[in-house]
């Protein structure tokens, strides 16, 4: 059990959170005696445990043993357990990703939503307005249990997909993050954006996992066989194209389409990021992201992959891709939401790492090419924690003043903290791809992966209107798109800028001190700086190349 360490972590962690702050001095009576027993559940709570910090403790605690030790694990530990779950180096990489997100999540979420142990109970004597208010600090305590079992249960049900090696236990892994994940998209639901982004959410999601579910249905009567070693095999040896496989791959896309926010399964997406806490939605554009990716990651490459590259295949994931980053990039130009527009940014992202993945379905790559993108698509996966979430995390501080929904509320935001708006302008610098940030590196990469896999193999086509459109293939464009949808990024990226520097702030006022929050943001902004060239960025590399090898 020692390879599965980091999930069983989590598991006694959600057990705590439920018994500990339930600890009383509640006794029971031997039948037919006088004696009682101590019971220890219920009754009046002990002072210690009846803290409403406890439960953001364990959480934070649970959460960062399990990303100390996923860390370690890299590229030294491998293993099967039961059948159906592999511990590789990839599944690790992946479990740091998720578990890096939750833990700056729980962080911040500990601002958003604190908890005050000596908020009172409102009395007659109270006015309506402090009694409002200390009823709001009260739901907050009460709350706290509820929120962080949760999120430990979105890290677990995460973790244990990346290391699926059924495809119905990878079905049900995602299920249970997802499910996990709803009910913190509505967890607000005192606001009225809240309960409706979760709402859409639910119903959208509900309908995406019912069709890839329908779809893995396909799969096993394909296949009789739902392990993925199995899958692949079967799919390697199949003589043309059998409707039940090809039917079953594409519904499971449709699922994995709404995970990783790609056109058209996107819509709900936005809503879902607005109406969200800023932790929680930075969470969805990090680790759910990732979660959706992997699981492409093992059907589309473990299993659908063509051997010599199937026009279909190609076609149509080059083809979301395309809508994909142009729709997310095309919508963030007109929003004037902070939130919503990072989200239609989430969603150009995604088109950007399917655009390379449709590249490795062109069949045009060796095993070089192939793995260099997919070592790129795994390196801007583990950097979006830094700069994504780390724009996030600057709406969380703005939330605690009840802002962030309006892009007037970051006016004048260098004015207020010089530091914050300093790390909120190199998050949107790295966003847009501007070197020497990382996430110029990521996009550097996968724009070379593509062009590797493109090169030399020239296009047959006899109607070129330009001479030179024959001397690349049709997945050179993939890239070329990359850079268009890049540039246009820059607008957005700098108009928030812009407004942080030149623009009059509504409350002059300084900003919330919430030391972790702020310690939390200037050190992800520091990350992204120094995993962008160097050393830091040869070291991170390494480590995603491990993990990718393994995979």
């Amino acid at each position: 059990m020692q390879l599965l360490l980091p999930e069983m972590v989590l598991v006694t962690g959600i057990i705590l959170s439920i018994l500990v702050p339930n600890l009383g001095d509640a006794k029971f009576r031997i039948p037919l005696t006088r004696t009682r027993l101590p019971l220890l559940i219920g009754g009046a709570r002990f002072k210690a445990t009846s803290d409403p910090r406890v439960p953001a403790w364990i959480s934070m605690f649970a959460l960062t043993i399990a990303l100390v030790y996923s860390y370690l694990e890299i590229g030294s530990t491998s293993g099967e357990v039961g059948g159906v779950i592999e511990i590789t180096s990839f599944s690790r990489m992946m479990s740091l990703v998720f578990y890096a997100s939750l833990l700056l999540t729980a962080v911040a979420t500990t601002y958003r939503m604190p908890s005050r142990p000596s908020t009172r109970v409102p009395t007659e004597k109270d006015s309506e307005k402090i009694t409002t208010v200390l009823i709001s600090r009260l739901m907050d305590n009460r709350r706290q249990v509820d929120f962080h079992i949760l999120l430990m249960m979105v890290g677990l049900g995460m973790s244990l997909m990346a290391m699926a090696n059924n495809l119905f236990f990878m079905f049900v892994a995602i299920e249970l993050a997802s499910l996990a994940a709803y009910v913190l998209v509505a967890f607000h639901k005192e606001e009225a954006t809240g309960g409706e982004a979760g709402a859409k959410y639910f119903i959208v999601g509900s309908v995406a996992s019912a069709t890839g579910i329908y779809g893995m249905s396909l799969v096993y009567l394909w296949a009789g066989n739902l392990d993925f070693d199995t899958l692949a095999v079967a799919w390697s040896s199949m003589d043309g194209l059998d409707p039940f496989a090809v039917v079953g791959v594409g519904l499971m896309l449709v699922a994995f389409g709404f995970k990783v926010s790609a056109a058209p399964f996107h819509l709900a997406a936005p809503d879902a990021y607005a109406g969200a806490s800023s932790p929680v939605a930075g969470m969805l554009a990090t680790a759910s992201k990732a979660m959706g990716f992997v699981a492409i990651f093992r059907v589309l490459i473990g299993v659908a992959m063509p051997s010599e590259g199937e026009a279909i295949w190609f076609c149509l994931l080059a083809i979301i891709a395309v809508i994909t980053m142009t729709w997310g990039n095309l919508a963030a130009l007109t929003s004037e939401n902070p939130k919503r527009m990072l989200a239609y940014s989430s969603v150009a992202h995604a088109g950007y790492m399917l655009a390379a993945i449709a590249a490795i379905g062109s069949g045009l790559g060796d095993e070089n090419t192939t793995k260099l993108v997919l070592i790129a698509i795994v390196f801007h996966l583990t950097i979006l924690v830094l700069f994504k979430l780390g724009a996030f995390l600057v709406l969380s501080l703005l939330e605690t003043e009840g802002r962030s929904h309006r892009l007037e509320d970051l006016h004048g935001m260098a004015r207020r903290d010089p530091l914050v708006a300093g790390s909120m302008f190199i998050f949107m610098l790295s966003l847009a791809g501007v070197p020497p940030l990382s996430g110029f590196l990521s996009k550097l990469l996968m724009i070379n992966g593509i062009v590797n896999i493109s090169a030399g193999s020239g296009s047959e086509s006899v109607t070129a209107i330009l001479p030179w459109v024959e001397s690349v293939d049709i997945v050179f464009w993939l890239a070329l798109a990359i850079v268009l949808n890049s540039a246009i990024s820059i607008f957005y990226y700098l108009r928030l800028c812009l407004v942080m520097f030149f623009e009059e702030p509504e409350n002059a006022k300084p900003l919330r001190k919430a030391v972790h929050l702020r310690n939390s943001i200037l050190v992800l902004a520091l990350l992204t700086v120094l995993f962008g060239f160097g050393s830091g960025a040869e070291y991170l590399l390494d480590l995603v190349d491990t993990a990718v090898s393994s995979l």
